[in-house]
């Protein structure tokens, strides 16, 4: 278990302030599927609320006691039925970007309107700019603006 100094502990708790909790241990208690959870978000968001239900507070100390011995974690704040758990990333999963094991598509040609019009339109960016036009469209019913120089 990771012990917080008092700075750190009150630095957690203000961004842990808006956060929803994302992990919510019931009537089976802590099982192995519920910490294996408890560890995936840790992992994605090092910083989460675990909402217990039940009127124990002793049993809610000893789940959040489990938790960090187990996992690793420090406890924040144990407040109400509210948990408040942080483990730093760990190395190896950090470093494994998700997606990296799957082979790249090719890109494929555009096939929608949309699609062309901004390949048309990156592609416009790439060309020199030349003589620039008075106006971009004209209004329908409408000539070209003219710009007045007496104003």
């Amino acid at each position: 278990m990771i012990e917080l100094s008092p700075a750190q502990r009150r630095a957690f708790r203000a961004q842990a302030h808006h956060l929803n909790p994302v992990v919510s241990i019931a009537g089976n208690g802590l099982t192995p599927a519920v910490l294996k959870e408890i560890d995936h978000a840790l992992q994605a968001h090092e910083l989460i609320k675990i909402r217990v239900y039940g009127d124990d507070r002793a049993l809610r100390e000893s789940i959040l006691t489990t938790v960090c011995a187990e996992l690793g974690a420090a406890a924040v704040q144990h407040i109400g039925k509210t948990l408040i758990v942080w483990r730093e990333k760990r190395e190896q999963e950090a470093s494994k970007a998700p997606g990296l094991d799957k082979p790249k598509k090719s890109i494929a040609k555009a096939k929608s309107a949309k699609a062309l019009s901004s390949h048309r339109g990156l592609a416009s960016l790439k060309k020199k700019a030349g003589p620039k036009k008075d106006y971009w469209f004209s209004a329908p019913g409408k000539g070209p603006r003219r710009h007045s120089d007496d104003a």
